[in-house]
């Protein structure tokens, strides 16, 4: 549903206040204006306690559980923790939406589509997941500013891609921020909770998001209980140990095999496998490697890996297993399924294409029938991007 944006806020202020904005309570309570009035930038009185007007800002399945959580506490009538929530989210090209646009239609919470913010009056903004640059103007219409839900212990991490990121660079400790947001750039601002958790061993993207998502919500709820301390002891986030998390595009999935460890290709495996397959190239075809495996040691003494030197990307059919090797800059992976016009299994891979090849060339050798690096056009001749927004 689409709806005009209407300049609703509230009354503007009279009498002495003219060219002066009043400081909204949540820039007092920060430290950033020497005023702590119980008015804000709307003229209205501020609330000091619950039960809050929330609005709030997501799209994906993390962004999701957050929402459920608030839904959850507004439908609590005996803790009177949230009076009103309303929803905005972003365009999608799905008929059905965005989850977080499923799960509000599906409880009946109002909802607009940005850039529409609504034209109710609100006392404190929440971000999930939303990957828009939020306006000063729009921050300060709230008294206690914009709370954001980050799957991350920033400063590590800072950007749209956190829990990939997480995965990709074998992260073994990772956590949820809540923080106040600030104009102009992401993941700033003051932290007002954090917690860290230990990351899966092995464990995917998906699996970490889940994870994070149900310790976020929670940790959203406990903050909200008491807004107006958790901005007093906020605390600046950290100048050192700054890494960003960019979107990922289709280009990080390319399998670089003279560069990559066996480690690093399973982590990208972890990460992104469930967004985009790993690509590479074969005989001048784009193949997506569907399964990945780690190979047993068993598999490893095969005299066909030892016998002679192998090149990284060569690939081998192992018929016990019935799966493909792959040669990487270390040792070697396995894969069970490939997508080549149509998805094959490996034993079907094989026998259309692996064992014709060798039967043309009764003399080659196992390290000339390689996999190689697909190289993707920049990102500006791209006309697909995956964007991963957490």
């Amino acid at each position: 549903m689409r709806v005009l944006v209407r300049c609703c806020w509230g009354p503007l202020p009279v009498g002495g206040c003219a060219g002066r904005k009043p400081t909204p309570r949540w820039r007092a309570l920060a430290g950033l204006s020497g005023s702590s009035g119980g008015e804000d930038g709307r003229g209205a009185r501020v609330r000091e306690k619950p039960p809050w007007r929330v609005l709030f800002f997501g799209t994906d399945w993390f962004a999701r559980e957050t929402l459920r959580a608030l839904h959850a506490a507004r439908e609590n009538k005996e803790e009177e923790l949230i009076e009103n929530l309303e929803v905005v989210t972003v365009p999608s090209p799905s008929p059905k939406g965005l989850p977080v646009k499923q799960y509000a239609i599906q409880s009946q919470l109002p909802v607009y589509e940005w850039p529409d913010v609504g034209s109710g009056e609100y006392d404190v903004g929440v971000v999930a997941s939303f990957g828009r640059l939020l306006s000063e103007a729009l921050i300060l219409k709230f008294p206690y500013g914009i709370l954001n839900v980050h799957p991350s212990c920033l400063p590590r991490w800072r950007g749209p891609a956190p829990i990939i990121h997480t995965v990709l660079h074998g992260d073994t400790v990772t956590g949820v921020t809540i923080m106040q947001i600030r104009p102009k750039r992401f993941d700033v601002g003051p932290i007002l909770k954090q917690e860290t958790v230990p990351v899966p061993p092995k464990g995917t993207s998906k699996e970490l998001e889940a994870l994070l998502s149900s310790l976020g919500a929670s940790m959203l709820i406990s903050v909200l209980k008491n807004l107006p301390e958790s901005l007093r002891n906020g605390r600046q986030q950290p100048t050192e140990g700054v890494t960003q998390a960019p979107k990922i595009s289709a280009a990080t999935s390319c399998i670089k095999w003279e560069e990559q460890t066996s480690e690093q290709i399973f982590r990208l495996y972890r990460a992104v496998g469930n967004i985009i397959p790993l690509q590479t190239l074969w005989m001048g075809n784009t193949i997506k490697l569907l399964d990945l495996i780690e190979v047993n040691n068993s598999i490893l003494t095969d005299p066909k890996l030892t016998g002679q030197a192998i090149t990284p990307g060569s690939v081998i059919y192992h018929k016990q297993s019935q799966i493909l090797l792959v040669c990487c800059k270390d040792g070697w992976i396995g894969v069970q399924s490939v997508m080549l016009k149509k998805k094959l299994t490996a034993t079907d891979f094989y026998n259309g294409y692996l064992h014709p090849w060798y039967q043309k060339n009764s003399q080659a050798q196992p390290s000339q029938c390689t996999f190689q690096t697909l190289r993707l056009p920049p990102k500006k001749k791209q006309k697909k991007k995956i964007v991963a927004m957490q």
